[in-house]
């Protein structure tokens, strides 16, 4: 059975930092995504960030440029460094793991291409964590 913890929420002014990690158990498939999703209460949850078994990453544009996605496979964890932090990245993160070879799609709209990426491709959820970020 699969196992996925989160670790590393907390509060932080804006402008600050926090890692997050997943360690993950039970989780056999040698091919496969990896993901952070975030949610607002009352709000759907959001794809952030992708990381497939070769280490190739994906982001949504809201957090390009300001978090990482990494995965140590030796140490079965995900992890999630979160930089240039602000209020509107309030919100409960969770990771996610999924046996699919597309972590996630490139939307055209309007002109240019967003990153997107779909819950429904993940099977597999930690907990999640709470970060609260503040002004």
């Amino acid at each position: 059975q699969v196992h996925l913890v989160e670790s590393g929420g907390g509060s932080v002014q804006s402008g600050g930092s926090l890692k997050l990690s997943c360690e993950a158990s039970g989780y056999t498939h040698s091919r496969g995504c990896m993901a952070w999703f975030r949610q607002i209460p009352g709000t759907e949850r959001e794809g952030v960030a992708t990381i497939d078994t070769d280490g190739r990453s994906g982001y949504v544009d809201s957090v390009k440029g300001r978090f990482t996605i990494s995965r140590d496979n030796a140490k079965n964890t995900l992890y999630l460094q979160m930089n240039s932090l602000k209020p509107e990245d309030t919100a409960i993160y969770y990771c996610a793991a999924g046996p699919q070879d597309i972590c996630g799609v490139f939307a055209y709209i309007s002109g240019r291409f967003y990153y997107k990426i779909k819950e429904d491709d993940y099977n597999y959820w930690g907990q999640g964590t709470q970060v609260t970020v503040s002004s």
